[in-house]
Parts: C-alpha cells; structure tokens; sequence
C-alpha cells in the first residue's frame, strides 16, 4: 500500500523585482510551514521520499518539514517540479521506484491542486472540501494508493487526509 501526500509551498513573500522562481518564504509563511510540518510528522510516520520543486519557497517548505522529520527521508529538488501541470506532476509520480512506499511532494498551484482533484476518490470524506474550494498555501492532500506507481493516474484514489493551516486546532499544532 503505496501513501502520497501533495503539500503547496508555504506563503511567499511579495517583495517586488524578486524573479518568481527565487521568492522566499514570508515571516508569516515560515511560521505556518512550522505548524503544518509538525503535523505532518505526527500524521504520516516515516516518510521514504520527498520531492520538491527547485523554486526558493518550495526549498524553504522543505527545510522547515525536514527539521520536523526524524530520521529525514532522502530528498530531490527537480527543477521539472516548478509550476508543473498536472500531467507533468503525475508522470513525475509513475516513475517512483516501488521501494518508496510513503512519498511527501512539495509543489505548487494550480497543478498540485488540479492533480489532488483528479486523484481524489469523489466518495472520500474530504473530497468535498478539497474539490470545493482553493488549495490554499501549506495545505496538504494525503492519499492511499493501492496500486503500482506506474498506474497512480489510472484510477481515482482514497483522500484519507485534507488539512489547511486553517483546518488545525490548538489541539493538532
């Protein structure tokens, strides 16, 4: 039983004549990357693999999950990851050795969104509420994947977890 989990990149900053690729994180973000990676180590155990775009505020989202993780899994940053579409994001995801049975990506919208959407059991509870609204900063769809990897698009798959920094409570830090 294969677990995925797609997590947007915390808020970034709107300094202007900063490229896209290269916006930090805001002092805001960074604080809700903390919260959200907390609850992530708490929620998905040992994670295998996390691929993350190369854009500087999917790097920092990275460091800020990892210093959350005990032992850290291995990492890649691929710059194929930045602002992909959805298709470019599944295909990434097909290609993932068998091994890696809990794999954490750090993406972007609209594509991460948009592939969330298109993996989602419409009869999952969450669904609802992922497909309803925005995907908004820092949030993170988890999935159970049965199947092979190489099949991940072929089929809709059990949403077991949807959490927005809004979503947490003082009780789930």
């Amino acid at each position: 039983m294969n677990m995925l989990h797609l997590l947007r990149h915390a808020k970034s900053s709107t300094k202007e004549n900063v490229e896209d690729h290269e916006r930090p994180l805001s002092r805001g973000g960074r604080k809700t990357a903390r919260r959200i990676a907390r609850n992530l180590s708490a929620k998905l155990g040992a994670v295998d693999l996390i691929l993350c775009s190369s854009a500087q505020r999917t790097r920092e989202t990275l460091d800020l999950v990892l210093a959350e993780f005990s032992p850290a899994p291995r990492t890649s940053i691929e710059d194929g990851l930045y602002l992909a579409s959805r298709e470019k994001l599944a295909a990434r995801l097909s290609r993932l050795d068998a091994r890696d049975v809990n794999v954490l990506m750090i993406g972007h919208n609209p594509g991460l969104h948009e592939l969330a959407i298109a993996l989602a059991d419409e009869n999952s509870p969450a669904f609802r509420a992922l497909a309803s609204g925005k995907f908004p900063t820092a949030a993170c769809a988890s999935f159970r994947v049965p199947a092979d990897w190489s099949i991940l698009g072929s089929s809709r798959h059990e949403l077991i977890g949807y959490v927005t920094p809004e979503s947490l409570t003082d009780e789930n830090p």
